[in-house]
């Protein structure tokens, strides 16, 4: 923390692409705690259909309220990436963002059980509508990113409009309508982006995406342990909730272990044009990690002995979102070619075992199939490491082999330009 004086106003202008030791600020890790809230509530919510057997019914509203926490997470990371000024209207609008972060996550309930989007509308408006503002700075700040910030101002402008009068709109049209606003918010920044490309920090861009990455597997320790309190406040202390709880725990941590190995920062400042595929592609990402939460949660409360749905279920419920996370990664890094750290050839195969663990459910039980799972992804970053290490090792060979082969004469005369002035004369 630092005692500066915070500036009254600060011109909106771009900020380098290429600054030095650029990293997260503090306000938007305050942000971030607004987001985990609104997580934590469509998570339990899952969590809880997982239980009653209603899961396949809730993926869809699941889908719909994490869209909107996700689109409005990465539209104000990225906006801060490039402009974030921390002057005191910067820092009241995103007051404004919070505030109806906060809205939408109170409204989470409502949406699930009742079908009742109002209050996540709401808040979400809050939100676009606090950063479309911010674009109307950048627009009266920058002239050379007018164009852009004016197309994302009334961009963004006229699709709230058309979230708000979706609340009028008949409940037969609700996905229709949706899919709809969804699609014209994806784009909105392309839009935008033929008139001028925004700034953005790609090493910035991927510590974010990173942040959010820990939030979401944070979400699903908390979610394991709220399983554990309600497993302990029934049966007490027992083999399967030890079991389910150590594997949960051996999974997250597998799982940070793999996405961390990608280096997602080199490939954005290598790549720009890759930007708007990567960063949309995440949003499967994150909600694989997100429902993970909902599984791990179901499956730690199920060793208290009171199942609703089978193990097999229960099993699937950890087994599909990890598969797909790790399949997801595979194919977003892609781009990264040989320095790719997940190959086919080692994702495939562990993709496939985490997909067959649920098959053993039955026998082993939900927490011995979390067990397995644990146990598959935990190997794969060990063989991700161990291939990773050769290939370093042989890079250093190759390296060496090289300066072997160079002549001795050539050799000599390389060293004869690096000791002398060309006078016969040592130089230095």
């Amino acid at each position: 923390m630092t005692g500066a004086v915070l500036p009254l106003v600060v011109r909106m202008r771009p900020r380098s692409v290429d600054e030095q030791h650029r990293a997260a600020s503090p306000l938007e890790l305050l942000v971030d705690l607004t987001f985990v809230v609104a997580i934590a509530q469509i998570v339990q919510q899952l969590a809880h259909a997982v239980e009653e057997g209603h899961a396949a019914e809730t993926l869809l509203p699941f889908g719909m309220v994490f869209f909107a926490i996700w689109w409005a997470w990465m539209n104000f990371t990225w906006f801060a990436s490039g402009y974030d000024t921390d002057d005191v209207p910067y820092r009241l609008l995103t007051l404004a963002q919070m505030a109806g972060v906060l809205v939408l996550a109170a409204g989470v309930p409502s949406a699930f059980e009742a079908g009742d989007f109002t209050a996540i509308t709401v808040g979400y408006a809050v939100m676009r509508l606090a950063l479309v503002a911010q674009w109307v700075r950048v627009a009266m700040s920058s002239p050379a990113d007018r164009r852009s910030a004016l197309r994302s101002a009334v961009g963004f402008t006229l699709v709230q409009a058309g979230w708000l009068l979706r609340l009028l709109l008949p409940e037969q049209t609700g996905v229709a309508s949706f899919v709809l606003l969804a699609a014209l918010e994806l784009c909105v920044p392309l839009y935008a982006a033929r008139a001028g490309e925004p700034s953005w920090h790609p090493h910035h861009i991927a510590e974010r995406y990173g942040l959010f990455t820990i939030i979401l597997l944070g979400e699903g320790v908390l979610a394991a342990v709220t399983g554990m309190q309600r497993s302990l406040a029934e049966r007490g202390v027992s083999s399967p909730l030890v079991l389910v709880s150590l594997a949960a725990l051996v999974l997250v941590f597998a799982l940070w272990w793999l996405s961390y190995l990608h280096p997602s920062g080199e490939l954005l400042e290598a790549r720009r044009s890759l930007s708007y595929r990567w960063g949309y592609a995440h949003f499967l990402v994150f909600a694989a990690l997100a429902a993970l939460g909902s599984g791990l949660e179901a499956s730690v409360a199920a060793t208290a002995g009171h199942l609703e749905v089978s193990e097999v279920v229960l099993g699937a419920a950890v087994a599909v979102p990890v598969a797909a996370y790790l399949l997801l990664m595979w194919l977003v890094h892609a781009p990264l070619g040989s320095r790719q750290p997940l190959h086919a050839g080692v994702v495939l195969p562990a993709a496939a075992a985490v997909l067959a663990a649920p098959a053993l459910a039955p026998s082993i039980g939900p927490g011995g199939a979390v067990a397995v799972i644990a146990v598959v992804c935990a190997g794969l970053v060990a063989v991700v490491i161990g291939r990773e290490r050769a290939r370093r090792r042989r890079s250093a060979e190759e390296r060496s082999g090289a300066a072997v082969d160079v002549p001795a004469d050539e050799r000599l005369g390389a060293a004869a330009d690096v000791s002398t002035d060309g006078t016969g004369r040592t130089s230095g």
